[in-house]
């Protein structure tokens, strides 16, 4: 039996939707019709792709697999509450430019030096979307994964328009810099507040939902070799019972991908209420979800499960 072929990388791979399901599976990510459409589009128009749905639905997972399938760097912004410049775009090497000043006195040519010789590129410390903005124009174009977005500030949201708009940023001190190749943008959201429209309307939107039972049982198969077949069917059935109850965080298939990862390691080959029991901590992160579920309420839903 001859080996499988390496999967193809580069744009010409994603070059069609039935190409990026194609490429996007034999790298373990099953995508429906519907987001692969929306992955083409964007590649098609150069906009960038906003992805908004509940945490651990794979929208981080696809920027990761579009770089790989792309042959291209991924170059990830985590965003966070007080999100400014300087940990997004740049900010001064100020210990090596204090050198560099020492250094002049030393020669005797601080008299002579000027802005140029400590404000220049090599005392620039780039971050993520300068990175992405100045990426060899010889290659190809990086992905870039702003991810969630929902959690910075509307400040830095409303100074991100700006780069997405005209892939440039300004650094005074040495000049415009701008992408002679746009990398490709992916942004996440897990919709703890509501992205502003401005922002909508220079990206392609797609929410992702949960999978459904049967797709959930697909990717369970495909990102844990070997499991048997009977516990991914009824991990998958569990846990979509488990989101249909009115839990804090119900799981995601990050989730359900490691719960099943645990209960194999375990040696289960199907479900019961004691093994169930003690991994329930891989599917459920808050107490008071951990406490609802229990006693009836774990053995009923284990018995859903296994039919």
């Amino acid at each position: 039996m001859s080996p499988s072929p390496e999967p193809t990388t580069g744009a010409l791979a994603l070059d069609s939707v039935d190409g990026i399901v194609e490429r996007f599976r034999e790298r373990d990510y099953v995508c429906d019709r519907s987001l692969a459409t929306a992955v083409f589009l964007g590649l098609r128009l150069g906009r960038p792709l906003l992805l908004e749905g509940e945490a651990g639905v794979g929208k981080t997972e696809l920027a990761k697999v579009l770089a790989a399938s792309l042959g291209s760097r991924l170059i990830r912004l985590q965003c966070y509450e007080g999100l400014d410049v300087n940990a997004a775009v740049y900010e001064w090497n100020y210990p090596r430019q204090m050198l560099e000043i020492r250094l002049l006195e030393a020669r005797g040519e601080a008299d002579r030096a000027s802005a140029h010789d400590i404000f220049g590129p090599d005392f620039l410390i780039r971050r993520p979307l300068l990175q992405a903005l100045e990426a060899d124009a010889d290659s190809e174009p990086p992905v870039l994964l702003i991810d969630e977005i929902d959690r910075a500030d509307e400040e830095f949201e409303a100074y991100l328009l700006e780069i997405l708009s005209d892939f440039q940023v300004t650094v005074p001190e040495i000049g415009t810099v701008r992408a002679e190749r746009p990398p490709r943008v992916i942004l996440t959201s897990n919709r703890t507040r509501e992205v502003h429209d401005a922002l909508k309307r220079r990206c392609l939107y797609h929410w992702i939902d949960h999978p459904s039972v049967e797709r959930e049982i697909q990717i369970v198969e495909l990102r844990v070799p070997g499991v048997p077949e009977r516990l991914a069917e009824e991990a998958a059935r569990f846990a979509a019972e488990l989101r249909s109850l009115d839990l804090q965080k119900p799981p995601g298939l990050a989730e359900t991908i490691d719960w099943v990862r645990a209960l194999s390691a375990l040696g289960r080959k199907e479900l019961d209420v004691e093994n169930v029991e003690a991994t329930l901590g891989t599917l459920l992160k808050y107490h008071e979800d951990l406490l609802a579920i229990r006693d009836e309420a774990l053995a009923g839903l284990v018995a859903a499960a296994r039919g």
